[in-house]
């Protein structure tokens, strides 16, 4: 496989706290103008994204992948993985920070005992591209 690169492009107008943006494409076109404030990052929604619900999202799509593929690599294939990603972004010393990522799994495997299904987990998150990327 070749390496893999991805694009995507936003716009901000205005200041932090009253202005707003929009991811305005990505190169796959399969999304585009994702409306964005400060406050729909940091209060409530009201419909719009912030980059940690964009982030979560990246974490929890990879992670299903990465682990449907650690299964199958052990002989034991998922009928289905439901992964949820939970990003909380919080101020830290003055400015803000992205403080932790939880994902929880929820899977049907067959032939695959709850220690096991829990050890392919783990392996599966170290194996994960955006995993390895959120570690660093």
């Amino acid at each position: 496989m070749a390496k893999a690169e991805r694009r995507a492009e936003a716009t901000w107008e205005g200041n932090l706290t009253h202005g707003s943006g929009k991811i305005v494409s990505v190169g796959s076109g399969a999304i585009g103008d994702l409306p964005v404030t400060w406050a729909s990052r940091t209060e409530r929604s009201d419909g719009k994204t912030s980059p940690e619900e964009l982030i979560a999202a990246a974490h929890a799509t990879c992670y299903a992948m990465a682990f449907s593929h650690t299964l199958d690599q052990a002989g034991t294939p998922a009928q289905k993985l439901d992964v949820t990603a939970a990003c909380a972004f919080e101020p830290v010393g003055g400015g803000f920070k992205i403080t932790t990522m939880d994902l929880n799994v929820r899977g049907n495997v067959q032939g695959l005992d709850q220690a096991g299904f829990e050890d392919a987990a783990r392996k599966a998150e170290q194996g994960c591209p955006v995993s390895n990327a959120l570690r660093n």
